[in-house]
């Protein structure tokens, strides 16, 4: 598809995200799997771009795994995000930011429901009224954490010490972006640009200096999935998910992956090593893989934070010949220290995926 087109469909999904005072979520599976992200999120609203962002320790779980799983039922899990909107409107916030994609994309079906079911949402503010004496205001502007990092994009880029750059070649990286699902297939409207083609992570990529990879796998299931994953027996759907995208974006040639989903840059990234343990298939230049990066992890790499610090040492593909393209030094011998100076231990290197830049 030409570009012209997909700007074109892009201008017809535009949403409206808030300029400050923001009620910040965060995932519940998230801080396992890429510890630094939300972290450095916080760092640049906060530190960066000058923004106020609150976070209350009593926000739970919304429940979205669970519901989507069909283990939570769909009226528990409204009134458990009830209870998140009754939390925000106490601190005196209206701007909801979720880390999540999937509790993105349950806010937006629990409000899209309560649109065209009002009786469904007084039900529920009964529900939560009778179980915790709470109420709650709906908010007034809902956004993926990717959007506001969208939204400030070229504050980030005017800001930024390093660009998407190859410094040896001075031609831009090759970049493929993954969506996760539930951002804009299930409500395309909600998505900045539209299911078939986001811009979301697009026009960071762009404005931080990358090229995007067009691709024809580029909107399929990272291989996540839920049920293919949760369920035992069937991981191997899973993989083969994962294996068909990295089969299919492989022959371009990609510099990184870019993701905004919590599911999505662990199963793309671990799932490199499975492959290369199980078939000896490695799909970056000499045997390195391709690496994995969320937004927030990208946007820190090019406001010059160091790699450790955003927790780039977790990753199961190494981000070191990344770094090296785009000239950002690193300290190898603090790869592995925590962040007071102890060692957290050195991962056994894997048989065929190099893990370590100078093997």
């Amino acid at each position: 598809m030409k570009i012209e087109g997909k700007r074109n469909i892009w201008k017809e999904y535009q949403k409206e995200i808030a300029s400050d005072r923001f009620f910040y979520v965060r995932s519940c599976v998230r801080q396992n799997f890429f510890p630094g992200s939300e972290k450095t999120f916080l760092r640049i609203m906060k530190d960066e771009l000058h923004k106020d962002v609150f976070e209350n320790a009593a926000h739970t779980t919304c429940s979205g795994i669970g519901y989507h799983s069909d283990v939570v039922p769909f009226e528990t899990a409204m009134t458990m995000v009830a209870r998140q909107f009754a939390i925000m409107t106490e601190s005196g916030y209206e701007n909801f930011t979720t880390s999540c994609i999937t509790s993105f994309g349950l806010y937006s079906e629990i409000l899209e429901t309560w649109h065209h079911f009002p009786e469904v949402e007084e039900r529920v503010r009964q529900h939560l009224l009778k179980a915790t004496g709470r109420t709650f205001n709906k908010p007034a502007n809902l956004s993926h954490a990717s959007d506001v990092i969208f939204k400030f994009r070229q504050e980030i880029a005017a800001n930024g010490k390093y660009r998407l750059i190859n410094k040896a070649t001075g031609k831009p990286l090759q970049v493929v972006e993954h969506i996760g699902c539930h951002y804009s297939k299930m409500f395309p409207a909600k998505g900045v640009g539209g299911a078939e083609y986001p811009y979301v992570l697009v026009g960071m990529i762009e404005d931080w200096g990358g090229e995007v990879i067009d691709y024809p796998e580029r909107r399929h299931c990272c291989g996540f999935g839920f049920r293919q994953y949760l369920v035992q027996a069937n991981r191997g759907y899973s993989l083969a998910c994962s294996k068909k995208k990295f089969d299919s974006m492989a022959p371009y040639k990609p510099d990184f992956i870019l993701t905004n989903c919590p599911g999505c840059p662990m199963f793309l990234d671990r799932w490199q090593y499975a492959l290369s343990e199980m078939e000896g298939i490695t799909y970056g230049e000499n045997g390195l893989g391709i690496p994995v990066l969320t937004y927030e992890e990208l946007a820190g790499m090019i406001l010059g934070y160091d790699p450790w610090d955003l927790g780039l040492q977790v990753h199961q593909v190494p981000i070191e010949p990344l770094l090296d393209k785009i000239g950002i030094p690193y300290n190898s011998q603090r790869k592995f220290l925590t962040m007071d100076g102890k060692m957290m231990g050195q991962p056994k290197a894997p048989s065929h995926l190099k893990f370590y830049q100078h093997e």
